[in-house]
């Protein structure tokens, strides 16, 4: 396949592979008809056909994770090494254990030069049903804390996450589990969207600080997600976001360390120490609909693979197109 620039008259032509709820809720005309008028056509890729006799592609972007996908992926780059995949699906699985996912922020920090303290909260995984017994014996926890499956894999149950008041809320947890220490963070959360260069930071509701007397006076033991966020206060009034080069650098700086394009994080700001940031989670391919202006977004990332193409692509390794430029990143910040 030759390399082609959206100079030549000829369209960029972008394969997205995507289950059918993630390519509706993505793909829609607003996002084509963008793209359209910057010279790139999105393309869909069916996964249930050989991926060698489809296209021809320039990039592909995917979010699928069965491994006849990845072994189909795999041969077809080797035989279109000019073909841009993002991203690498080696990688990608890092983000499916809750334990590797957050490794990433400590290579992050290790490279980073930053006066704002950016980490993640105190956390134990517990592989055994019966050390869920007595909190104590995680010294570095204090109740409440959140109890989160270990695995993120898009499983009906990688999402049942509870807030665990007591030791008595722990009995009613199952191993493997990871608990992660609560912080209180004003009952807002920052969700940093990135593609690429681009970075987008949006404010979202969360749960409500929880005091010493709160949790005293607590009448359960455990409390689903699904149920707290009927307790999630709505947003009234200005919220200070974060700095944006504190966005840039992070968002940036875990692209990096996870060898990844597309995805995103949460950060929340501890209310006791206003300047301790904390990330909370990370996903990968999120639902970038969301975000106001969003085809611009995407349409800019697009633009940015194909501008440089020349670095090296995915070919079955574990290292991702990861697209260096000269220019300052994009960052916006907005409530």
């Amino acid at each position: 396949m030759s390399e082609r620039t959206m100079s030549d008259g000829k369209k960029i032509r972008i394969g997205y592979a995507l289950r059918p709820r993630t390519s509706e809720c993505l793909i829609k005309q607003s996002l084509l008809d963008h793209a359209n008028n910057q010279g790139i056509q999105l393309v869909p890729i069916h996964a249930t056909q050989p991926l060698i006799q489809q296209g021809p592609f320039d990039a592909i972007i995917h979010k699928l994770y069965d491994e006849e996908w990845n072994r189909m992926l795999t041969t077809f780059s080797a035989e279109n090494p000019d073909v841009v995949i993002v991203d690498s699906p080696s990688a990608v699985e890092k983000l499916h254990n809750r334990v590797s996912m957050l490794e990433a922020v400590g290579r992050m920090n290790n490279r980073a030069n930053t006066t704002t303290p950016v980490t993640i909260p105190e956390q134990v995984v517990v592989h055994d049903s019966i050390l869920l017994s007595d909190l104590s014996v995680f010294q570095a926890l204090k109740f409440p804390v959140i109890a989160k499956p270990l695995l993120a894999n898009a499983s009906s149950n990688s999402h049942q996450m509870s807030l665990v008041f007591n030791n008595n809320g722990l009995k009613e947890l199952e191993a493997p589990v990871i608990l992660q220490q609560f912080v209180n963070h004003g009952g807002v959360i920052f969700k940093v969207y990135v593609a690429g260069k681009h970075v987008k930071c949006v404010l979202r509701n969360s749960l409500p600080d929880i005091s010493q007397e709160k949790l005293n006076n607590s009448t359960g033991n455990v409390m689903p997600f699904s149920q707290i966020s009927n307790l999630c206060p709505n947003l009234s009034g200005e919220v200070e976001m974060p700095a944006k080069g504190l966005v840039e650098q992070v968002g940036q700086g875990l692209r990096q360390a996870l060898n990844l394009n597309l995805f995103n994080f949460d950060l929340i700001r501890d209310s006791a120490h206003k300047d301790r940031y904390f990330v909370i989670d990370i996903n990968y391919f999120p639902g970038y609909e969301k975000l106001p202006s969003y085809e611009a977004l995407l349409t800019d990332f697009f633009k940015d693979l194909i501008t440089n193409i020349h670095h090296a692509p995915f070919k079955g390794s574990s290292e991702p197109a990861l697209f260096a430029d000269a220019a300052e990143p994009a960052v916006l910040c907005q409530p």
